[in-house]
């Protein structure tokens, strides 16, 4: 009597899978029509694909994947026929038709009860997702353009799918199924995508995405540089700081012309009081290109941001020291490139602190014989300031954070009357 039960649950299991694999054969047929109701043939494999009795027959994915590739066809035999068609749908279709392509390989992949593989699917599917991947790009430009002239919670979204396009894109070159194709190395478009979707994921704070995407791009000589930025930026965001001065310091040996590298690194020893790190990196540079500007003015700012750290332990003698010597290479920078605004600005910046440094030691005292020699002497440190000033905002005029207030202190310890008002007018309008 068992047996008889036993042999009647296995007959009602067979019947089960029969049927569903007979569902996925009808939304085959369908989708095969010369008028294909797609909406049917969806609805037919989408309730294959979640059945315990097909959802892990390769065949019912490979037929999903069947069914978007079709789709996307008629979509586009209605465009070489002027007829009015779906373009987003040709680009979902094409990224759903991949993703079920993927599952079905991984299912024909498994060993059958004797240990062996026999995937049949693997050639044509590979074949479609190559003719397809033109397309995952589109999709991709598609959102992230949309994302582009939004804000929030759209443009988060919209990159988004972006970044699922793009990185299908990139998906596909490294899968097994296209391992023939060599993709890897023979796609010239894959580092740019590969750059595309790690700025959508940089645009959404996602790091992991990041750190998995742009390596692709690190290499290319147009993007290469910003996708390391990316990089740079990701870890530094995720907290590994080991890791993310290494990436600024390969970033430096890589794209020497770069500033962002050079300029972070120099920052984190400055701010983290390593100076003499600094110092000796900025030199090693030097070494190599003597007249890189802003090589030079790095030096320059170094020797500028030393000068609080002497002040505050009362060296005087050394901060005073660190000025001079930020003057020296604040000039060689703008002797190199006098277009060089920054540099004009904070030469006159350390003038002002010298001023500041020579005004603590003069006498105030206006019955003191010393008095007129002091302030004549003190008037000299504002008189070399304002040239630079002025050089800084007749360069960059619209970027008055670099001219303004120096301007508005070297006029009025100059008792420049008019200049003063003008400036003074300025500043009350911001």
């Amino acid at each position: 009597m068992k047996k008889v039960l036993f042999s009647m649950v296995l007959l009602a299991v067979a019947g089960g899978a029969f049927a569903q694999m007979k569902t996925v054969k009808e939304a085959k047929s369908i989708a095969s029509g010369t008028n294909p109701d797609f909406a049917k043939a969806e609805q037919l494999i989408n309730a294959a694909l979640t059945n315990p009795e097909s959802k892990d027959n390769a065949e019912t994915w490979n037929v999903a994947g069947f069914v978007q590739k079709r789709r996307g066809e008629k979509e586009m035999e209605n465009a070489y026929l002027r007829k009015p068609y779906d373009t987003l749908q040709v680009y979902n279709s094409a990224l759903s038709m991949c993703n079920y392509y993927f599952k079905c390989d991984e299912l024909a992949q498994i060993p059958n009860e004797k240990g062996k593989i026999k995937n049949k699917y693997r050639k044509a599917n590979a074949a479609a997702i190559v003719a397809e991947r033109g397309n995952l790009i589109n999709g991709g430009i598609q959102y992230f353009n949309i994302a582009t002239g939004q804000e929030g919670e759209a443009a988060k979204e919209n990159n988004n799918k972006a970044l699922t396009f793009f990185a299908a894109y990139i998906d596909a070159a490294a899968h097994p199924m296209l391992a023939e194709q060599n993709l890897l190395k023979t796609d010239t478009l894959l580092p740019q995508i590969a750059y595309y979707a790690s700025l959508a994921a940089a645009k959404n704070e996602d790091y992991a995405n990041v750190l998995k995407y742009a390596p692709y791009a690190q290499d290319d000589k147009e993007v290469g540089k910003y996708a390391m930025e990316f990089i740079s930026t990701a870890l530094k965001a995720q907290g590994e700081t080991d890791k993310w001065i290494a990436s600024l310091k390969e970033g430096i040996q890589k794209y020497p012309d770069h500033p962002f590298f050079f300029g972070h690194l120099i920052d984190y020893y400055s701010n983290n009081n390593k100076y003499d790190e600094a110092m000796a990196f900025a030199d090693e540079m030097l070494a190599k290109e003597p007249n890189n500007t802003f090589y030079l003015y790095v030096k320059g700012y170094l020797y500028h941001n030393m000068y609080n750290n002497f002040k505050s332990e009362q060296k005087e003698q050394e901060a005073a020291e660190t000025l001079e010597n930020a003057i020296v290479y604040y000039t060689k920078t703008t002797e190199v490139d006098p277009t060089y605004a920054e540099a004009y600005s904070n030469m006159g910046l350390v003038y002002c602190l010298q001023a500041q440094d020579f005004s603590e030691k003069s006498t105030a005292d206006t019955n003191d014989p010393k008095y007129k020699e002091d302030q004549a002497k003190l008037r000299t440190f504002y008189e070399k300031a304002k040239p630079c000033y002025e050089k800084a905002r007749q360069l960059k005029p619209n970027q008055d954070d670099l001219w303004m207030q120096g301007l508005h202190r070297v006029y009025y310890m100059l008792n420049m009357g008019p200049e003063f008002e003008e400036i003074d007018t300025l500043m009350n309008l911001k």
